[in-house]
């Protein structure tokens, strides 16, 4: 997949998480306000039935007084009906009442008011400073206040006293409710939006991240194909070019001339045959578990076998190899083959991405239970976004078209499965233009 590609995918992406968002903010804030609009006509709603319900009370409880004040001046009703609440009313008499009385004269006028309420009555008596507590009368559509409960949970002749002077009676209405509807919590849209966001958001990274992933598998097979191609195009043009001059050398042709071309194939030969087996080794070393073969080994006398082949190979190039010993004797039980071609490898790295005459510094000490072996050079370096991908099968640093190192990818990979199958670490510090260290830590036993 092209840059391109995965570009568009995910401002496409970032645009539709956007366009939910949207979606989902514009109806939060609708349900929102029209839930709102709901509550207030309810709360309106409430309030006219509250009026009216207090207007009504008031009516009874003034034709109640003017029953009990026959001979009194109408006037004296005004001013002796007191509202405490929207549940509770006081009524101010000059005598006292006989509670079958008020009991009577209630339930008649709740009656012609259209009152369904259940309510209880109390009656203030100031020279005992004490009031007595009807029971709870139920309103019944058939019997009307027929039925009486004996006790009414939470009301008590205490919470119903006023304590103040002269003779008074006192309605209370317990079940008497305001039907509002409480505003919805503002937490829970935004609750809901947040998961939602959550899970998109996830969703989303999820899916660029196996794009992202799939263009980099595609990006490394697509170079593995071009290096393996250049790496094999390369004995084969030499086999061909040797075996056609073979093919035109007269019979009687100098023996010295076919050797020479029989040895270039020979060697073409063998060069081809090596790069194939390095593919189906790792391939192999892929498919089944590494297999070890441990022994005590001495890292030193492989770094000398090591450093003797660098001096072989740069005795003219001026390179400089150094084994800083700084625990002796550093023995260790890994596999010998394997160990070595781990050191090999990592020091034909440091050799093949060098520019100038290598310097290279290898040192070992002891560390928790184990040696720790520094691979120090002076090449090119990696870039900080290549470092943490080349242990990854098949990966090269990207180079275009130049293919001036050889290779197929697989060395270090190669070198981070052994040193895992002992048990070990290994990670790179590298400054481009500087050179890269690799560290190395394996167990003593």
């Amino acid at each position: 997949m092209k840059n391109k590609a995965v570009n568009a995918v995910a401002i496409l992406g970032i645009i539709s998480i956007l366009s939910i968002l949207s979606v989902q903010f514009v109806w939060i804030h609708n349900t929102r306000q029209l839930q709102q609009e709901y509550i207030n006509i309810q709360q309106r709603e409430d309030s006219l039935n509250l009026r009216e319900f207090a207007q009504q009370a008031r009516a009874a409880l003034r034709n109640v007084l003017t029953s009990i004040n026959q001979n009194e001046d109408p006037s004296a009703v005004y001013g002796a009906i007191k509202q405490i609440s929207y549940q509770h009313y006081t009524v101010d008499v000059n005598d006292e009442v006989q509670p079958f009385y008020l009991e009577t004269l209630l339930k008649k006028e709740f009656y012609l008011q259209d009152i369904q309420q259940d309510f209880l009555f109390g009656i203030y008596d100031c020279f005992t400073d004490s009031i007595a507590l009807s029971g709870l009368f139920v309103f019944d559509r058939d019997s009307i206040y027929a039925k009486k409960a004996q006790k009414t949970k939470g009301i008590t002749p205490e919470s119903l006293n006023l304590t103040k002077d002269g003779h008074y009676f006192t309605v209370y209405f317990p079940n008497l409710k305001l039907d509002q509807i409480e505003a919805a919590s503002s937490f829970s849209p935004l609750v809901y939006l947040l998961i939602v966001v959550v899970f998109v958001v996830v969703f989303f990274a999820f899916s660029m991240g196996i794009i992202i992933r799939q263009k980099r598998l595609s990006e490394v097979k697509n170079d593995f194909i071009n290096n393996m191609t250049h790496e094999l195009k390369t004995p084969i043009s030499t086999i061909s070019l040797s075996s056609e001059l073979l093919l035109r050398l007269e019979d009687n042709a100098d023996a010295d001339r076919m050797r020479k071309y029989a040895s270039i194939i020979y060697k073409e030969n063998k060069r081809l045959e090596q790069q194939v087996e390095r593919v189906l080794n790792i391939a192999k070393l892929d498919k089944d578990k590494v297999s070890l073969n441990k022994e005590l080994v001495s890292i030193y006398n492989i770094l000398d076998d090591v450093k003797e082949n660098f001096d072989f190979n740069q005795a003219t190039g001026g390179g400089q190899f150094t084994i800083v010993k700084e625990v002796a004797p550093a023995e260790l039980i890994a596999d010998p083959v394997h160990l070595t071609n781990v050191l090999f490898n990592l020091v034909d790295n440091a050799v093949k991405y060098c520019k100038v005459a290598p310097q290279i510094q290898i040192s070992v000490k002891g560390e928790k239970d184990g040696f720790r072996i520094d691979i120090q050079d002076n090449g090119i370096g990696i870039k900080k976004e290549d470092l943490r991908l080349i242990f990854d099968k098949f990966y090269r640093v990207p180079t275009g078209n130049i293919h001036d190192v050889k290779g197929f990818g697989l060395g270090l990979y190669y070198v981070k499965l052994i040193v895992e199958a002992h048990q070990g670490k290994i990670d790179a510090k590298s400054t481009a233009d500087k050179g890269t260290t690799f560290s190395l830590w394996l167990p003593a036993r």
